[in-house]
């Protein structure tokens, strides 16, 4: 059995913080899961471009509002509490933040803890560190 609190998340080193956003990573590709989870802030008044084209994600909100912007699809939708979005596609698309978003994410393959988004907005496949 995994337990974590995510107040020690951070003190453990599983805290990515990018300009746009913190990642509190709670289940890693070390843990053995097949997936990962985490617990993430997008800061107010952000645009953050994503492009997972190495994993599947799901979200889903449970503070704070904004708009997801489909770039292939042109398809835009509201963000709040409630509301779950799977990028089953790899899809190319840009957050919004109208007030600080804290979401709830899962990827497929698990992320192994480090990584950030590299120049076209997707994390890279890393090996274990």
């Amino acid at each position: 059995m995994i337990i974590r609190d995510l107040n020690s998340v951070a003190d453990s080193g599983h805290c990515v913080q990018a300009e746009t956003w913190a990642s509190r990573r709670l289940l890693l590709r070390a843990d053995g899961m097949g997936f990962s989870l985490h617990d993430t802030l997008i800061h107010a008044g952000t645009e953050t471009p994503m492009w997972y084209k190495n994993h599947l994600e799901a979200v889903y909100c449970i503070e704070g509002e904004g708009m997801l912007h489909a770039l292939d699809g042109g398809e835009t939708i509201a963000i709040r509490p409630g509301v779950l979005y799977a990028l089953d596609k790899h899809d190319r698309h840009v957050l919004r933040a109208r007030s600080q978003l804290r979401l709830i994410c899962v990827f497929n393959p698990p992320l192994s803890g480090k990584e950030t988004h590299d120049a076209d907005g997707s994390y890279p496949l890393l090996e274990d560190a």
